[in-house]
Parts: structure tokens; C-alpha cells; sequence
């Protein structure tokens, strides 16, 4: 009986390449789902409109920055709700909040995810170039945004993903699963996360049926 095995055949942090022989498919495809929809990251989850002369409504602009990726250092923020500050606005643990403050003045301004400003050096935007809203002269967008954790199963904009696939390899019994991420986190950091959320849901699994109670006339 062959053994089985895993190898990362591509890696970069835009893209992960793994080779799995001899492994069921079904566990290779928890890994893909996982990362889809467990792996957490930041993602603007709130915003506080101060100032929008534009001719986008207020919850466009928030639902436009919601879907801007947001580097997320892993480990450094719990969940909302797992936070021991028990408080709605958040603290430093499970928010972090980002400003922007532009203003179109004799021409037309494209304002871009550059103009965010983030309380924290490391949470930012993965790119400088991601369009929000186009002013005319003399229309203003100011605002506060809080991005907070949470997961794609709650919503897309915290998928950490662009792509997730599992595919049949050259040989019988291999499989090839491919992870690209949006920027939020590296591709690898994203198969770890999904790896630990599997092994920690195997060994609940695990702690559950090994209190399963028989009954003695079963």
C-alpha cells in the first residue's frame, strides 16, 4: 500500500500549488471549502458618513468599501464576538479604524483606496488603486470605516480567496489543489488557517463521539 503524501508543487503569495497521492478527495475538498468560508479576515464592516456631497447614496460607498481587501495579520485580532471589551463600537483587539477625507475641487477627482488612512500601520487596502467614487468639482466624501474579523460563510467580502479549486492530478488517487488569494492574506497563510480549522473540527469530531453513551439493550 502506498502512503500517503502532500507536496507543494507552486508557491507564492499570490498563489499555492498542492499535490496530494493517496489522500481521500473528501479531505482535500474540506481544506478548499474552509478556506473559502472559515479562514478569517478584516473587511470594513461599518462606516460613519461625515460628509457625502456625491451622487452615490451612503450605503453604495459602504458597500463598495466593504469589498476592498484589507491585509490581515493573523493572530493579532479576535472575533467581534469572541472580544472581551463586550462592546459594540469594539477596541484595538477587534476593530481597527480607517478614514478618508477628499474633496474634488476645480476638475473631477477619482478617489481611490490610497486616501484611506488606517490607525493601524500594518491593515490597509492590498492595493492603492482600487476605485470608490468619482467626484465632481466641488462634491466631498469624509468618513470613518471600522473593519472588523469575520468569515466568507457570513459574507463574501471576507472570503480570503479569488480562487479555490480541487482538481484531478496526472496519476490515479492524486489530487491538486490550487488556492489564489485576494491580498488579505498570503496563499500559504491561507492553507495553514484551513489545515488548523480542519484538524481542530476532527478532534471536536472526535471528543463528541467519544462521549456518545450506548444503550445497554442496543
Amino acid at each position: 500500500m502506498v502512503s500517503p503524501s502532500v507536496d507543494v508543487i507552486e508557491k507564492s503569495p499570490e498563489r499555492i500549488v498542492v499535490k496530494f497521492n493517496n489522500i481521500p478527495r473528501q479531505y482535500v475538498n474540506s481544506l478548499r471549502r474552509l478556506a473559502i468560508s472559515e479562514v478569517p479576515t478584516l473587511s470594513i464592516d461599518d462606516v460613519v458618513m461625515l460628509e457625502n456631497s456625491s451622487v452615490m447614496h451612503d450605503e453604495a460607498v459602504a458597500h463598495r468599501l466593504g469589498l476592498i481587501p484589507l491585509r490581515t495579520d493573523p493572530g493579532r485580532f479576535v472575533m467581534p464576538h469572541e472580544c472581551d471589551c463586550k462592546s459594540t463600537l469594539g477596541c484595538s483587539k477587534c476593530r481597527v479604524l480607517l478614514v478618508l477625507d477628499s474633496e474634488a475641487t476645480d476638475k473631477t477627482k477619482v478617489v481611490t483606496s490610497g486616501e484611506l488612512v488606517s490607525e493601524d500601520e500594518l491593515v490597509k487596502p492590498v492595493s492603492k488603486d482600487i476605485p470608490i467614487i468619482v467626484l465632481a468639482p466641488n462634491q466631498k466624501l469624509k468618513f470613518e470605516a471600522y473593519a472588523r474579523l469575520g468569515t466568507g460563510k457570513d459574507h463574501a467580502k471576507w472570503q480570503p480567496t479569488s480562487a479555490a479549486v480541487v482538481k484531478d492530478g496526472k496519476d490515479e488517487n492524486e489530487m491538486i489543489l490550487v488556492l489564489e488569494s485576494n491580498g488579505a492574506l498570503t496563499a500559504e497563510e491561507i492553507l495553514v488557517a484551513s489545515v488548523e480549522k480542519l484538524a481542530s473540527k476532527v478532534k471536536n469530531f472526535k471528543q463528541v463521539t467519544s462521549s456518545l453513551k450506548i444503550p445497554k439493550n442496543a
